[in-house]
């Protein structure tokens, strides 16, 4: 059974994979599926989950967890991006004036 240091530092490479890929993916939802930028803003952060879990010394059968953490947060990105597009485009009710 992994020691509690271990448990903590697994929690912290997860929590930084989701972190770190939210402003990510809110940058990612200004581009068209599939284009440079699309694919760019998707896999940057790759390299640096790498490298984190490698100086943790997990090995590679912790890749699906942070993978999940970066999936996670570009989701959560996509969906900040669209909500503030949305709330751009809806009038606020509050604007309207009395009559």
């Amino acid at each position: 059974m992994p020691g509690m240091h271990s448990l903590l530092t697994l929690a912290a490479l997860i929590l930084c994979g989701l972190i770190v890929n939210v402003p990510l993916g809110y940058l990612r939802q200004s581009y068209e599926k599939f284009s440079f930028g699309w694919y760019f803003y998707v896999h940057i952060s790759i390299p640096l989950i790498i490298y984190l879990r490698v100086k943790s010394g997990f090995s590679w059968h912790f890749i699906p967890l942070t993978l999940a953490a970066a999936v996670g947060g570009q989701v959560i990105g996509g969906r900040l991006k669209r909500r503030k597009i949305q709330g751009m485009l809806l009038p606020d009710c509050n604007d309207e004036k009395p009559l």
